[in-house]
């Protein structure tokens, strides 16, 4: 099963709020999910990354694969170098 670290949208129409979460590649990307790690608020200025560290390190220790999207989100909360 292949593992990835992406965003799951939530909100409403045109004010979009995201989740990061960890998900098997193969389910959509408002579905199923495997576990939270955090958040992601594009609306507040400047934007607001709240993870979960221990978390993040733990499922790429076990093989996740973020996404390009999450791993710059990583990156910036200083979670990942």
């Amino acid at each position: 099963m292949a593992v990835k670290i992406r965003l799951k949208r939530m909100g409403a129409k045109k004010k979009p709020f995201y989740r990061i979460v960890v998900a098997d590649s193969r389910s959509p990307r408002d579905g199923k999910f495997i576990e939270e790690l955090g958040y992601f608020d594009p609306l507040k200025n400047p934007a607001e990354v709240k993870v979960d560290g221990e978390k993040v390190n733990k499922w790429l220790g076990n093989g996740a694969q973020p996404t390009d999207t999450v791993k710059a989100l990583l990156k910036k909360s200083g979670v990942i170098e």
